[in-house]
């Protein structure tokens, strides 16, 4: 059975590692944590095997970067490329209610919970993650590191840029680009383009400057258009 070694011993490791025993085809032998604290533990049930540099000790390991954040998740592939451990030593966990059609493209490291829906010509870059009950509808985009968290709906011909973050119940109407680095509000409703590293949060999604929350929409019964 192949080796499976989870980068980051986080609540998301914590899902893949469930995920993972789910579909009985591979093995997780351990985590890889730069935390301290974390040395010598257990995760339920499995050990905490070292910091991210002893990555080399396990040759014929694969690898899953679980970190929550997509830029942190970069960092890691980062010093995890500067070992040696580049894309074949990556591999994808896929739960096995995903639908996921002909045609459509997972890149390497990517994470797909319960109930992600691939409809149609969708692509996603290396260590993509996206939470349970995320939907990518036809021709969808997603760069690398980004993350999408549970409920999120994308319209068709979406595409989310590196890193981006859009957070859960989000959804996003069709042919619209989400920056690289962005981030999502939960709950938003997007209905025009988010450029790179900005917030954008609200019914409508509107830019969150300065800590404030954005205006709401105008009402219509008030007489103003």
């Amino acid at each position: 059975m192949p080796e499976i070694i989870l980068v980051a011993a986080s609540g998301l490791a914590r899902e893949v590692l469930a995920c993972i025993r789910n579909s009985g085809t591979a093995d997780v032998i351990g985590f890889l944590d730069d935390d301290p604290a974390l040395a010598g533990r257990d995760l339920d049930g499995v050990p905490v095997l070292g910091r991210i540099n002893d990555a080399t000790a396990y040759p014929t390991a694969s690898f899953v970067l679980c970190a929550g954040k997509g830029g942190t998740r970069e960092k890691i592939a980062f010093v995890l490329a500067g070992l040696g451990i580049g894309s074949v030593r990556y591999t994808s966990v896929v739960d096995k209610s995903v639908a996921v059609t002909d045609g459509s493209i997972i890149g390497a490291g990517c994470i797909l919970l319960a109930n992600v829906v691939l409809t149609a010509g969708v692509r996603l870059g290396s260590h993509v993650v996206a939470m349970p009950q995320v939907t990518f509808t036809h021709d969808d985009d997603a760069d690398d590191f980004a993350t999408l968290a549970a409920g999120v709906s994308l319209g068709g011909g979406v595409h989310v840029g590196r890193r981006a973050y859009l957070g859960m119940n989000s959804s996003v109407r069709e042919h619209l680009s989400i920056g690289a680095g962005a981030t999502v509000g939960m709950g938003a409703a997007v209905l025009q383009d988010v450029p790179d590293d900005e917030t954008w949060a609200g019914v409508p999604a509107r830019p969150l400057r300065g800590g404030q929350t954005p205006a709401p929409a105008p009402n219509s019964t008030n007489g103003r258009h």
